[in-house]
């Protein structure tokens, strides 16, 4: 493996404070949005249902930028990370590997990240390129700043459908991290089981596994109704 790229939502950085800015100025509990947007991954619809379910007839996209004109607008800060972030970049850009983050995120988003000052060769977002998972064009864009073979860039997601199968279906590697909403419900169905290189609980848990493990015999249990 010669490139390590990573999804950014549930992946580097936790979604929690993003959902609950939005129960906050829709004027509901943060529990609710939580719970609908749950419903939401356990149905494998896009989490921004758990909005559009709320106000039917909100433009999100205008109630973004409304937000930002009021003040109110994406936050991002090293309390947003997961606390295996900057361990496990740093430990994997120590074996010599290339680090990309690449994710549906805005600009404003990119800005925010860049501005962390983490441990990566590059930053971008679908804003950014004008592109966004799972269009095979993201991860065109993917294989562009890799600057090495598909089979020797692994793409590290929680989505199954906007991760790992269009990073597979690209003849990218790819990683299933068990973490946030999608990566622990899907991470148990025989598709991702079958089509994941590894199935990994914690980003720390790479640099053992690209240091020549055999990837692990995935583990077949029983799906949850609606999966």
């Amino acid at each position: 493996m010669e490139t390590i790229v990573f999804d950014i939502g549930e992946t580097l950085v936790r979604d929690d404070r993003h959902w609950a800015s939005w129960a906050d100025w829709l004027g509901v509990p943060p529990h609710t949005v939580s719970a609908l947007v749950g419903a939401a991954v356990v149905q494998g619809r896009d989490c921004v249902d758990a909005l559009r379910i709320l106000r039917p007839d909100m433009d999100i996209a205008e109630a973004y930028h409304a937000r930002t004109a009021a003040g109110r607008g994406e936050h991002l800060d090293e309390r947003d990370l997961y606390p295996d972030v900057r361990p496990a970049l740093a430990e994997l850009r120590a074996l010599g590997l290339r680090i990309v983050i690449a994710g549906n995120r805005t600009v404003r988003a990119g800005e925010l990240l860049r501005a962390l000052d983490l441990p990566a060769d590059l930053v971008v977002t679908s804003e950014e390129w004008g592109v966004a998972k799972p269009d095979p064009e993201f991860f065109a864009r993917v294989l562009e700043v890799s600057e090495a073979s598909p089979h020797a860039t692994l793409y590290v997601g929680d989505h199954p459908a906007e991760d790992l199968f269009p990073a597979k279906s690209s003849g990218l590697r790819a990683a299933h991290i068990r973490r946030g909403a999608y990566g622990h419900w899907w991470a148990d169905h025989p598709d991702v089981t079958e089509t994941a290189d590894w199935i990994i609980d914690a980003l720390t848990d790479l640099p053992a596994l690209l240091n020549g493990a055999q990837r692990p015999r995935p583990v077949f249990r029983s799906v949850p109704s609606g999966a």
